[in-house]
């Protein structure tokens, strides 16, 4: 897999990751062990940085608590673990303030717990604004200072809240959604990347599936996440999105599937660093891993601009 180094961390990282927002059940039932796997095949596969989030899973924890089970002993030491915090209750209407540093420690404390390690290679604000970005500040200086974290970042598609948390100049990285559905990061917050050394963590890389060309204007969706698109305005979108992958399909051809042609098209970007799709069973994260042993041509990402410009 192709390598990058991870801002100013100097870390080496493959470009593909896996985000571990599937596996803990809020995208369909996932059995614990088939989790457990799919993480596992990912490392065998060549990832060495996997996402999480406090938040994640059904109940929340549980992308956590999977991930501490599937890299505890001797695995821990040869894996980024990055996870997030700040969304801790938002999703049932009861967030925590996160008003004062010691909720954020005290939400690390829990991570670590459940992640089954003393420290947390990137902590990311998940509040995704600059609101309380102070607070956060300080709580990561002193996590640092005691060694439970080892660097941090933000989740955001927001430069100015990016701008924020970089305005000592610590910040390591970013966490922003960007896909050749969704190319809007190219114009400020990848080339703002870039040019402040902070490293590029795609999520959504693959349009939460629609850029897998996996669906059709019959598919219904029955998890929490997209359902959504079963109706109104997020039934159109999904739909306008379908026509735009049809007309990618000629990235398809015997040994890649569009799937990791999508995936291709978001690494190739000099700006980014890691790409971090989802995967539910071993296979997909087999598959996603081998998207990373090369990138798109230029003729080749020259059509994918035209077809998805505007």
């Amino acid at each position: 897999m192709i390598q990058r180094t991870f801002g100013k961390t100097g870390w080496k990282v493959g470009v593909i990751g896996l985000g571990a927002w599937g596996i803990g059940g809020q995208w369909g039932p996932v059995d614990p062990q088939v989790a457990i796997d799919t993480l596992r095949a990912a490392f065998d596969a060549g990832v060495n940085f996997f996402d999480n989030a406090d938040a994640y899973g059904e109940p929340q924890g549980t992308s956590e608590e999977l991930m501490g089970r599937a890299f505890a002993g001797g695995l821990r030491d040869k894996v980024f673990i990055a996870t997030k915090v700040g969304n801790w209750g938002r999703r049932f209407g009861h967030p925590l303030p996160y008003t004062h540093v010691t909720h954020i420690i005290g939400c690390c404390h829990a991570s670590l717990y459940r992640l089954r390690t003393d420290h947390i290679d990137l902590y990311q604000n998940h509040i995704g604004t600059a609101e309380h970005m102070e607070v956060f500040l300080e709580a990561f200086d002193q996590l640092i200072k005691a060694g439970k974290i080892r660097a941090f970042g933000i989740s955001t598609g927001s430069v100015d809240a990016v701008k924020a948390a970089n305005r000592d100049g610590k910040c390591a990285s970013v966490q922003l959604d960007y896909s050749f559905l969704n190319r809007e990061p190219e114009k400020d917050l990848l080339p703002y990347c870039q040019q402040n050394d902070l490293a590029a963590i795609i999520r959504g890389p693959l349009a939460m599936g629609v850029a897998t060309g996996k669906f059709t204007a019959q598919t219904r969706f029955e998890d929490s996440v997209r359902s959504g698109w079963n109706q109104g305005a997020g039934r159109e979108k999904f739909l306008k999105r379908l026509e735009v992958v049809e007309k990618l399909r000629f990235l398809e051809r015997p040994g890649r599937t569009l799937a990791q042609a999508a995936l291709q098209f978001v690494v190739s970007h000099p700006a980014v660093t890691v790409a971090i799709p989802g995967a539910k069973s071993p296979q997909q994260a087999r598959d996603n891993a081998a998207a990373g042993s090369r990138l798109l041509d230029a003729a080749e990402l020259e059509r994918i601009r035209g077809i998805t410009a505007g």
